[in-house]
């Protein structure tokens, strides 16, 4: 059994952080289905900005959009909806084998509106209903301005990766905002089966941090702050709150680790996949580290529900003076101005290949 095929038997969801036109035409999603137990993937602005300026891939489609008139991100989101239909559908038997619990794939709605609940909210239903496939999540950023727009999506009944989270607490703040949706829909008399998972990153954390921590302890953080997470999820699930929605037929909010490929080339190139090995719960991970993974990687233990050793590790991190809690606010308010630098990239990339069309 391959390591990927060994770690989807201890029960953790492997999927790809990545998709191009490309490896749906050329039958390479489906091969990594097939032999690395891939169970469904995710996208973001920068995932398209590196797929459609380094291919011609897309040219013939923007090509024709450009003749029907759309520009921008209404062209943009047709050509994702194109590519991300064809995924849900590989990915469909999965979906519907596990009772809508895996088999997704993940749509964001334009990063420039992370600051703006309504605007997030109307782009997610609009997305999700153009999509017209079950298993297609839509992205919304955990941001204190985006969490209203994931309750009102959830209780919309429209299937939301909350991205975004770095911190325990911003982990918390997105399960209250999905357990507030599905009590919302279960007063009202609707379906509680409305899916969702939280993307908790991981990478930046040691990444940005390295230089401030003494040497036995850098590249501990990523890991500590999931483990950390991961225990408040079990509680959550374990907690009379859930067990009350769950009687009435809710689904788990999972637990996703995102950005998961190591930044540092001294460390093992699948350090977030044996580290986060995890039960119920998703690692999302880019195409050069699941190949890693699958090559030659190796499983250890799993995440201890009881928080194992993250909490010494956070205790001391903490005598550092580094505060984790501020670093990981600055590192969501990075990462949504990344995504923001990213989408204005490709918008730009999609105009001047319209001009050329």
């Amino acid at each position: 059994m391959n390591p990927a095929a060994a770690l989807h038997r201890l029960g953790q969801s492997l999927w790809l952080d990545n998709i191009t036109r490309t490896m749906l035409d050329d039958g390479t999603l489906a091969r990594y289905i097939a032999e690395f137990s891939v169970t469904g993937l995710t996208s973001n602005p920068t995932i398209y900005n590196l797929a459609v300026k380094g291919s011609t891939a897309y040219d013939t489609a923007i090509a024709a959009r450009v003749r029907e008139g759309l520009t921008g991100d209404r062209l943009f989101f047709e050509l994702a909806i194109e590519d991300l239909t064809r995924a849900a559908d590989l990915f469909r038997p999965i979906y519907d084998g596990t009772g809508g619990l895996d088999g997704w794939v993940s749509l964001e709605v334009s990063p420039h509106l992370a600051y703006d609940a309504a605007a997030t909210l109307a782009a997610a239903k609009d997305l999700f209903a153009r999509a017209a496939r079950p298993n297609l999540f839509i992205k919304i950023p955990g941001t204190p301005k985006g969490l209203p727009a994931i309750e009102e999506a959830v209780a919309a009944g429209v299937p939301v990766n909350v991205t975004l989270l770095f911190t325990h607490e911003h982990y918390l703040a997105a399960a209250e905002a999905y357990l507030r949706g599905i009590e919302r829909r279960i007063d009202a008399g609707l379906s509680p089966r409305v899916a969702s998972v939280a993307s908790l990153f991981i990478s930046r954390w040691d990444a940005s941090s390295a230089r401030d921590l003494p040497p036995h302890l850098k590249n501990t953080l990523g890991i500590a702050v999931g483990e950390r997470c991961y225990q408040a999820y079990r509680s959550l699930l374990a907690s009379d709150r859930f067990q009350r929605l769950a009687n009435s037929g809710a689904l788990p909010q999972r637990l996703l680790f995102a950005s998961t490929g190591t930044k540092d080339p001294a460390l093992s190139d699948h350090l977030y996949v044996r580290g986060l090995a995890a039960p119920h719960t998703i690692n999302t991970m880019p195409e050069q580290t699941l190949l890693a993974f699958a090559d030659h990687g190796a499983l250890g233990g799993v995440l201890s529900s009881a928080g194992g050793q993250s909490s010494r590790t956070l205790f001391e991190i903490a005598r550092t003076g580094l505060d984790v809690a501020a670093l990981g606010d600055q590192l969501q308010s990075q990462g949504a101005a990344a995504f923001v630098k990213s989408w204005d990239e490709l918008m730009q990339v999609i105009a001047t290949k319209a001009g050329g069309a």
